[in-house]
Parts: C-alpha cells; structure tokens; sequence
C-alpha cells in the first residue's frame, strides 16, 4: 500500500497514526520524506522493492523514479486537490490493476465533474466526529484590535493560534510586529523554505504547546490535526480559493473546543466579484460536512474547467478531459437553449508581439503555467487587472513582456464581447472578421461611411471589416478599436 501526501509534516503525522493503529498487527509500516536522511531513504526504497514494507507513506518522493514496488496494489492519495494529473496516474503506469483511493474534504471542480458525469465512482462522509462543533467564521477587514483580542482569547483559555501570513518575504517581520503587540505570548514562524530539521522541530514543539501562535504560510493547509489550537486568522483571504479557504479552516475545530477563525482582507480595498462570492460561501457554510457544498459552488463560480487561449499546441491527451468537458456543456446548452443558444467566442488573435513571462521574472516553472492557465481564464477587465494587481504583488514590476501579454488579453477579451472571431495584421492594415456582432450596428455604419479610405468591407466575406492603417503597438490598437466599437470595460457576468 501507497500513501500519497502533500507535505512532510504530514507525512510524520500519518506514520505515527498507522503505527498506533496497527501496533496489534505483524505490518511494517515506513515513511519516505526529506525528513529521511539520504541512508535512511536507500534502506526504505531497498526494502520497497523487496517486498519488506507493507504500508509507506511518503511525498512527491514516491513519485521519483528510482522508487519500485515489488507488488503494490493500493494507492490512497490524501488532499488529492494538491495533486496534478500526472501524479495521481503515476502508479497506474507501475501497475494496471492497482485500486486508487482519493480522498479530500473539498474535491476540485475537474474531480467533482468526474464524479458528477460517472467517470469516478464517490462516496460522502457526512458524519463527523462525535462532540464536534461548527467553526465560528468571521469575514471582516483587517483590524489590529480585533486580531490582539481573538489572539489574547485563545491563549487564557490555554489554546494555541494558527496565524496565516501567505509572504514568506515578510513573514518574520509580520511575527515581529505580534510579538510587539502581544509581548507576553510566544510566537514562532514556519515555512515551506526552512530547513528540514527546522521545520520539524518547530511543528512537533507547536505540537508539545511549546508555544502559543505560530505564524506560518499555507504549509500548515494540509490535515495537520494538533486539537489544542482552535483560533485560526487568515490574512488576505480574499487571495486564496474556496478549497483552500476550506482547508485553512480546517485546521481548527479538531476537538470538543469551540473554534474560531477570522477571515481579514485589506481595509478599503475593493475586491473581485469571485472573491467576494468566495467569502460569502465560506462564511455561509460554517455546518459540520459543509465540504461537499463548498465544492459544489466552487464548480459554480470556477466552472469544471475549460481550455481558452490564442492556439492550443503540445499533446491533445493532456487537455483531453478539459476539451470533453467544454464540448459536452456546450452541447447540453445548445439543446436547452435551442435556436437562441450562442457559443461562446474564443477570438483567434493573429498579431505581431512579444508577450510572454519570462523565466527571470518567475523562476518557477510550474508558477509560470499556473499564471498562463489563470490568463486564459481571465472573462472580464476586472480579472484582467485583478490579476495584473497580484502578479506585481507577489513577483515584483511588471517586465515589458508581461505587459504586452496583458495588452493581447484586452483585445482578445474586446474582440469576444463585440462578436470579433479572428483579428489579423498585415502589410498595414487591419482585418476583422465578425462571427455576430455585439455592437451598435447603425452607429458602426455610420462610423464606416465617413471614412471610405479608412474602412471597407470586404467583396469576398461581408464579415470582414478591413481597417487601411498600421499601429504603433497593440496599445494604440486598442485604443482605436475601443472608440470604434464605443467599447466599455464593463464588468461582464
């Protein structure tokens, strides 16, 4: 048996779980983490491979090549939502007959879909533990006093305090300033980055209540169950996912103690439509099991996923599921909606630039792809320059090739709400070919008329609109286009 987790620290927890669990029982239970010295982690994949180990648990080092099994035959992934596909089909590549259990409190959307459309089979567990008691959520803006007094409210009753800071930059002077504020309470910090034996020392003396409030990033998101801390305050909430919002809270609650947990975002700042739906949902269902629900209207407001973009290249199997989920939507809209139905557009942007993220800006890899999939899902202006807002956060100044990308987003998201299909440029000047336009057609007209150098429509597709001009970059593209169309970037539901 494989147990598949996403963190070290959990790791460690679920070994001693199944060693108390099966200390009755002639089965040899091992973990496989960094946690391992580099001798230990030999003996454990030797004794893998032999047959010698009944159940291990481990991280993405399982995953690693040099790891065989001599028969394995279950696979159980936990906090699957931390998973990418090709991690979880791993060991159906080792073995084809292996059985393969997920489990997680708040399924993805594209799991969900699956379950939803029988591709997986999906069993609830709406029981919880007995004694338990909802969690107290509190949506608000960020207030000092507000932190001090659910802070000093945990500690005298001799709880503990999971505080949430997602900035690894700044985390310590964020430990800092509440040790300032809170001079007689202890305080440690903890994150992803921190050396290995650091981190478990400083998790296993949170653990011991050696300490009151550790101040961490979201490491401590996956199924860390210490009962004792029952106060959890998330900074920036309106950054994270439902899931994660979910799961952060998640972390509290995990005994007969009444739990509390303190979502804060900016204080006159204005949030995104989808963030504010996404804390109005946690805030809503606050309910024992309230998991499923949560999913549920994460696959509302995130739909189950979709492929959008200029032009898609590389392997069709590994967006397969994605493009049969878009197809087989669109189909149930159609037959519902009947003649009305309209198909969404994705405009072919074919246009002279440079936009792309380069590899100094985001050094990871799999945070580049992580942008690029949020970009092709960008539906409006307010997404658009939410997200602009977060990458200048998060990564620094925008590099010009960010910018321009940002540029080619807004005329793929004009050219979709005015009905444009294609776009193309060539040897100066400007074609547009119309699917059904969106736009005041009688202003538009009229706009053509008076200039018949500048405009025609073209003899072979009256569809195409050709406009007799070069730009000086994409920007003046759109500018010109915006006032074109009497363009305004409205909110779009």
């Amino acid at each position: 048996v494989a147990v598949l987790v996403p963190t070290t620290v959990l790791a460690e927890q679920h070994l001693n779980t199944f060693r108390e669990r099966f200390s009755l029982y002639p089965i040899n239970v091992e973990m496989l983490s960094r946690f391992k010295s580099p001798k230990e982690q030999k003996i454990i994949i030797q004794n893998l491979a032999n047959g010698l180990i009944d159940v291990v648990i481990g991280t993405h080092r399982l995953l690693q090549k040099d790891v065989k099994f001599k028969d394995l035959g279950l696979v159980i992934i936990d906090e699957e939502q931390r998973f990418g596909v090709e991690h979880k089909e791993h060991f159906k590549k080792l073995r084809k007959q292996v059985d393969v259990i997920t489990m997680t409190a708040t399924p993805i959307p594209r799991t969900l879909y699956m379950s939803m459309t029988k591709i997986r089979d999906m069993s609830i567990i709406e029981t919880p533990p007995h004694d338990r008691v909802p969690i107290e959520t509190y949506v608000m803006e960020e207030n000092e006093e507000v932190i001090v007094q659910a802070i000093r409210r945990e500690v005298d009753r001799g709880g503990q305090v999971y505080y949430v800071h997602n900035r690894i930059k700044t985390i310590h002077e964020k430990a800092e300033q509440l040790r300032k504020l809170l001079p007689d309470v202890s305080i440690e910090v903890a994150h992803g980055r921190m050396d290995e034996k650091e981190l478990e020392e400083v998790m296993q003396a949170f653990y011991n209540m050696e300490f009151q409030v550790l101040v961490s990033t979201t490491i401590i998101e996956s199924g860390l169950d210490i009962p004792n801390v029952n106060t959890i305050i998330i900074e920036r909430a309106d950054r994270f996912g439902l899931s994660q919002l979910y799961q952060l809270r998640g972390r509290v609650g995990r005994s007969r103690r009444k739990a509390y947990a303190y979502l804060l975002y900016p204080k006159g700042k204005e949030m995104n439509e989808n963030a504010e739906r996404r804390l109005a949902v946690i805030n809503d269902y606050t309910h024992l099991g309230a998991g499923f629900s949560i999913a549920m209207k994460d696959l509302e407001i995130r739909g189950a996923g979709n492929i959008l973009g200029r032009e898609q290249h590389g392997d069709m199997l590994a967006v397969g599921f994605e493009m049969y989920v878009k197809l087989l939507d669109e189909a149930i809209r159609e037959l519902k909606e009947g003649p009305e139905y309209e198909r969404e557009i994705e405009p072919h942007i074919d246009l002279e630039y440079r936009g792309y993220i380069p590899e100094s800006y985001i050094e990871s890899e799999r945070l580049r792809i992580e942008m690029y999939k949020r970009m092709a899902q960008l539906r409006n202006h307010d997404e658009l320059l939410d997200l602009k807002e977060e990458m200048r956060d998060r990564f620094g100044p925008l590099p010009p090739e960010v910018y321009e990308l940002f540029n080619i987003l807004k005329l793929k998201l004009l050219c979709r709400d005015v009905g444009v299909k294609a776009i193309h440029s060539r040897n100066g000047y400007l074609q547009l070919t119309f699917e059904k336009s969106r736009v005041d057609i009688i202003s538009l007209i009229q706009k053509i008329a008076k200039d018949r150098k500048l405009f025609r429509i073209s003899p072979e597709d009256y569809n195409n609109l050709i406009i007799n001009r070069s730009f000086n970059d994409n920007v003046e593209m759109y500018d010109f286009l915006r006032e074109l169309f009497d363009y305004e970037e409205t909110r779009r539901i």
